[in-house]
């Protein structure tokens, strides 16, 4: 889980900056986020981003 965590977290972060570095690469891995529109967009991406963080706590210490 703590991989899956890790994954889901750099995915997410990735996904909140390639919006603002190059456009034309969103365009390619991102485009259905953005059918959804643009707050759901942003909702999308942050929720990732925070199901990886908590994922990633919560299972760093167990082995």
């Amino acid at each position: 889980m703590k991989e899956l965590g890790l994954g889901l977290l750099i995915i997410g972060l990735i996904s909140l900056v390639l919006p603002f570095i190059n456009p034309n690469i969103k365009s390619v891995f991102l485009t259905w986020i953005d059918q959804w529109g643009t707050t759901v967009a942003w909702l999308i991406r942050g929720g990732i981003t925070l199901l990886g963080l908590i994922l990633w706590l919560s299972f760093k210490n167990r082995d």
